[in-house]
């Protein structure tokens, strides 16, 4: 135990002393905790550039129109009663979408007709077409109905049934807290696997000898600040930016360490096939977005073709990224994700096995 304690120890000593360690392993999880969030903090589009075209010019036209101007999702850059006009705004880029209000909508309504308001959008931008059509649609529906309570008496006429849109696991539909809960366990991810490559590739340059107290010492001190990382990340970052979190804290805290046993197991393997600190990062630069993009977090895997799909579900990092969104923003119950675990479990001895194999049984030194 003491010969572990000492090597525990010396694992944070190398960490620290080495800058470039110290900063993937530390330093690069603190700046990407703010960086990530940062970038994506206003979360939405919003004042969006439109064109109104008022044909009527009526009083409902100029209560569309105030109600239209208190929207967040638009700013109305100009109001004209020239469709052609606005359309020339939109081809130049000046204006994303334009509103039509016909010159018969109040007659329309009030004979019980549901036709008559145009909504066109550019198309450059679905992001945008989204924030502005949901920008429009609500304000403009509000104002009708408004205003064909007046005529309830004398028309048939009653809005369309309202299609509320309630996100479960993202209240504010934002960029940020949806890509960000998925980056964060990558982060952790590539961090663990380029630091404790260039920690296991400094010593074979060093001709340092990494007996099995060594190799578990340094393992146990990276395990260490790849949990703080991951506490971190899902409690302090998550719970400053707002981002939801905290769904199921046990499972969290039961998932957590297992992640990290599974990534340290998978880069010592990893780092046994390397020749130079430098390699690692090599791999990380064209790994990372594929890594991403086949967790199933940015494109769905039913939309992937069929061994793409497979790939991506063998990938410890898809169970990793969907297991903490499943735990930390949907609250998922802990019995669901243990299978995931068993398997990252699983992975992760059966990497420490045959990293143990070729760094210290079969080499003593290396």
């Amino acid at each position: 135990m003491k010969s572990l304690w000492f090597y525990y120890l010396q694992g944070f000593k190398d960490i620290v002393s080495h800058g470039a360690i110290f900063t993937t392993l530390i330093l690069s999880v603190l700046f990407y905790s703010f960086f990530y969030p940062t970038a994506y903090q206003a979360q939405q589009a919003e004042a969006l550039p439109i064109i109104i075209v008022d044909e009527e010019q009526s009083n409902l036209s100029t209560r569309i129109i105030g109600q239209v101007a208190q929207s967040p999702n638009v700013e109305i850059e100009a109001i004209t009663g020239n469709f052609a006009e606005a359309k020339q705004w939109v081809e130049s880029q000046k204006a994303d979408g334009i509103l039509l209000l016909p010159d018969n909508l109040s007659q329309s309504l009030r004979h019980g007709e549901t036709g008559g308001i145009g909504l066109y959008l550019s198309t450059a931008n679905f992001l945008v077409t989204k924030q502005i059509g949901l920008g429009l649609a609500t304000s403009v529906e509000q104002t009708l109905a408004d205003y064909t309570e007046r005529f309830g008496e004398v028309s048939d006429f009653s809005p369309a049934l309202s299609v509320h849109q309630i996100p479960l696991f993202n209240p504010l539909s934002g960029y940020g807290s949806y890509v960000f809960p998925a980056v964060a366990p990558l982060i952790i991810h590539q961090t663990i696997l380029l630091g404790l490559s260039m920690l296991i590739l400094v010593y074979r340059e060093r001709k340092i000898e990494l007996n099995t107290n060594a190799l578990i010492g340094m393992c146990l001190a990276v395990f260490t600040i790849g949990c703080l990382g991951c506490f971190y990340l899902f409690g302090f970052s998550f719970w400053l930016f707002d981002y939801p979190h905290g769904g199921n804290l046990f499972g969290m805290l039961l998932a957590v360490p297992v992640f990290i046993y599974t990534i340290i197991g998978m880069t010592c393997l990893f780092a046994s096939f390397l020749d130079l600190p430098e390699r690692a990062g090599h791999v990380i630069v064209f790994t990372s977005i594929p890594l991403f993009f086949l967790s199933g977090a940015a494109w769905p895997h039913a939309a992937m073709p069929l061994w793409m799909q497979v790939v991506g579900e063998i990938l410890p990092s898809t169970q990793i990224v969907q297991m903490f969104i499943q735990l930390n923003q949907m609250g998922v119950p802990t019995t669901l994700i243990l299978p995931k675990l068993l398997y990252l479990g699983m992975i992760g001895s059966l990497c420490f096995f045959l990293a143990y194999r070729r760094l210290i049984s079969n080499c003593g030194t290396f």
